[in-house]
């Protein structure tokens, strides 16, 4: 698997919401809303989700293994870092 593209919209402000991202891999499926959040320990990725009627979020699309969640997150961390940098 590799990540061919990511896309970042960067958002101001003091929220822990830092980002939304896109990322597309081999050039062929796209996963949208991927979420860029300030967490106590730094930035990390949380995946699409809903919230269910219980009022619980549940991912609808994640990676299986922790080596692609890896992947995905220093993909869209290095995008949303270049973007600050370019500012």
């Amino acid at each position: 698997m590799n990540i061919t593209d990511v896309r970042v919209k960067k958002f101001n402000g003091e929220n822990r919401l830092k980002a939304i991202a896109a990322i597309t891999i081999d050039e062929c499926f796209v996963v949208h809303e991927l979420r860029i959040i300030d967490g106590k320990a730094g930035l990390f990725v949380a995946m699409p989700s809903r919230k269910m009627p219980n009022g619980e979020f549940k991912d609808v699309a994640h990676p299986i293994n922790q080596e692609t969640r890896n992947r995905i997150e220093v993909a869209v961390i290095e995008a949303y870092n270049s973007l600050e940098v370019e500012e």
